[in-house]
């Protein structure tokens, strides 16, 4: 599948679709090349405004305050990696040699701001309808999970939130056994290479949050 397939648009102008994968790096080590970063700050702006009408319709009960903690879970970075995840986004943006070889592909920072460009992208191509599609489809799920618990946070979050504060990042390793119409997925996450938690689940996001869900209960003994 290619990533306009997963994406859910086919770009009829092709140049946006590079510049939105063309990383800052590239323009950095190439004066002359452009980068995402515009398209990022104008998707930014246009995935604001499509989750708020989203929320603002489908969830009258929500007070002001709850929808703003629903909006600002579902296109926090975490979040926005998670979904360029999905698409497989890594793989298609373009870096230059220094940020490829220190893992470029796989920070989240890079793949949120390539999803926000890649939003950007779509607007401009082919307006606000166009981009409104792209995020229900794939941040319609998202946002009915969190308006479930407006402003409590998921663990894999509140376990990110809690390690940048020293500085560190859990990484994740999940294996599928049985089935596949009956699978089951552990997940093992470590912080600098020493496991801290595991989960068990019937999917691989749920194996993650018991196995963050985890973590956070050992980081919190340990701080008694």
């Amino acid at each position: 599948m290619s990533l306009e397939e997963a994406l859910g648009h086919r770009f009829g102008d092709t140049r946006l679709l590079r510049l939105a994968l063309t990383h800052r790096s590239v323009s950095a080590d190439d004066p002359s090349r452009n980068d995402n970063e515009r398209l990022e700050f104008l998707g930014d702006a246009v995935l604001q405004l499509v989750v708020t009408d989203l929320l603002y319709a489908a969830y009258p009960q929500l007070s002001e305050g709850q929808l703003a903690k629903v909006r600002a879970a579902v296109v926090s970075r975490p979040t926005l990696a998670a979904i360029a995840r999905s698409l497989e986004l890594g793989k298609h943006v373009e870096l230059a040699p220094g940020e490829e070889r220190t893992g470029g592909r796989r920070k989240d920072s890079i793949l949120a701001d390539a999803i926000e460009a890649l939003i950007g992208g779509v607007y401009l191509d082919s307006g606000l309808e166009a981009a409104r599609s792209v995020i229900t489809q794939h941040w319609s799920a998202v946002i009915a999970e969190r308006a479930k618990s407006p402003g409590v946070k998921d663990y894999k979050t509140r376990l990110q939130e809690r390690l940048a504060r020293d500085g560190r990042n859990p990484t994740y390793q999940v294996e599928g056994t049985g089935p596949d119409h009956d699978r089951t997925f552990t997940a093992i996450v470590s912080v600098d290479g020493s496991g801290l938690g595991v989960g068990v689940g019937r999917s691989k996001k749920a194996a993650e949050q018991a196995a963050a869900e985890q973590a956070l209960s050992k980081l919190a003994g340990d701080e008694v």
